[in-house]
């Protein structure tokens, strides 16, 4: 039966629309800023894009009727973010959390960066990837060790400006490939 239910529920998702919210950026405490929504919004284009036309990503203005739902988190969670699975009509989602303020050290760009590519990280969950040991993957998982500051670095050293991110998607090779072997 888990098997059955197994097939069906990636039959569910493959070439589909996923309809997306991202939390407004209102709550002082959670340490969002305004722009914050669009990396968001870009990390959501990015994984659209490595699908290779298998996914579309619509933004919705009614949370309930999203499969991906981006919440900004307080610091007192300790983390970078979190992703909590759901089903919204027989379609895996989830509820992604990004902490947005931590380990900038007051480098607008770096925050930025961590930000997207947190948002990045939670939403390739929300669409069924898991962690890996590899440090160049953007499904990487820090309970591998490795240096966290430069993780974050490496991608901040491609960007002059906040429009850069956009250039720079984030995710490796692999991460695409392990996104198309699900949606294909």
């Amino acid at each position: 039966m888990k098997i059955l239910v197994g097939l069906l529920f990636c039959y569910a998702i493959q070439a589909a629309t996923l309809r997306y919210w991202v939390e407004p950026c209102d709550k002082p405490a959670s340490g969002c800023h305004a722009g914050d929504s669009e990396l968001a919004e870009w990390a959501v284009q990015a994984w659209q894009a490595a699908s290779a036309g298998e996914l579309t990503f619509e933004k919705v203005a009614d949370e309930q009727k999203a499969h991906i739902r981006v919440h900004w988190a307080n610091g007192n969670q300790g983390l970078y973010g979190e992703t909590e699975p759901i089903l919204v009509e027989g379609v895996r989602g989830a509820v992604v959390y990004v902490l947005p303020a931590a380990g900038a050290n007051g480098d607008a760009l770096m925050r930025d960066a961590i930000v997207y590519l947190t948002c990045l990280h939670e939403t390739g969950h929300a669409l069924g990837l898991a962690h890996t040991a590899a440090f160049a993957d953007i499904m990487y998982s820090f309970t591998y060790g490795g240096d966290i500051p430069e993780y974050f670095g490496r991608y901040r050293r491609l960007l002059t400006s906040r429009a850069d991110i956009r250039k720079h998607p984030g995710m490796s090779d692999a991460d695409r490939q392990r996104l198309m072997a699900l949606y294909r």
